[in-house]
């Protein structure tokens, strides 16, 4: 009954097919990424995802309840490889001000991922595990638990929010070119253009062109991040 039976002259030797992968979450979601990655997150669809794993979408629906909860997941993966701190109260400043780097290294290293997260509440385990550590750092700094709940959000947006621009500013860059450099010649087309404009109309632009498009993206972030934990800072009693 097991027996293998040999191949008949005259045929060709039956194939056997290799075993599929059994589909789970994990899988799912880890396909989805590679679309992301390789494609940005308008590519990813359960349909897209269904055709890289070799199945329908319906099959996928007995692991995910759609679209919108693929991408939630996908961003909690993402989270996932945020390095958190050791809280040191003595620094907590700078220690939150690496966490916010350190998320937005990570966002950034997968393509638009950040635009899942503007406007989302996290409930998934890595991003609550951020919120606890960005918590925890505010509050073992003297900041007021009112102001560290609200701070969270004001963090969360604001790193969103800059990984966005920075996914923008890439997608636009022609395949082949380096992206700062091509950064750098619409910038100096904008300080062409502002430069040009009528100086009654705009003389505080005009006359501060330098200092308007001076700097890096890096540059930029750190200033605000800077007016961000200084301003959190100001509500510690005593400060």
């Amino acid at each position: 009954m097991g027996t293998d039976m040999p191949t008949p002259p005259g045929r060709k030797p039956r194939k056997t097919a290799p075993a599929r992968q059994p589909l789970t979450q994990d899988l799912i979601v880890a396909t989805a990424l590679r679309v992301l990655d390789a494609e940005g997150l308008e590519a990813v669809s359960m349909r897209r995802v269904a055709q890289e794993l070799g199945t329908g979408p319906a099959s996928l629906y007995a692991h995910v309840s759609g679209k919108e909860e693929l991408r939630e997941l996908m961003l909690d993966q993402v989270a996932a490889e945020v390095r958190l701190p050791a809280v040191d109260p003595s620094r907590w400043q700078e220690q939150l001000k690496e966490l916010a780097r350190e998320i937005r290294r990570v966002y950034t290293s997968h393509r638009d991922i950040a635009k899942v997260s503007m406007g989302l509440i996290p409930t998934g385990p890595s991003l609550l595990a951020i919120a606890e550590a960005q918590l925890a750092l505010m509050l073992e700094g003297g900041v007021p638990p009112k102001i560290a709940g609200l701070a969270v959000d004001t963090l969360g947006m604001y790193i969103d929010a800059d990984a966005i621009e920075d996914t923008i500013y890439m997608t636009k860059t022609p395949d082949g070119e380096d992206p700062w450099e091509a950064f750098q010649v619409h910038f100096q087309q904008i300080r062409d253009y502002f430069k040009a404009l009528p100086v009654d109309r705009y003389p505080h632009i005009t006359s501060m062109v330098d200092e308007l498009t001076s700097g890096t993206g890096d540059d930029r972030f750190e200033f605000g991040l800077d007016i961000l934990i200084r301003g959190i800072a100001s509500y510690v009693p005593g400060a």
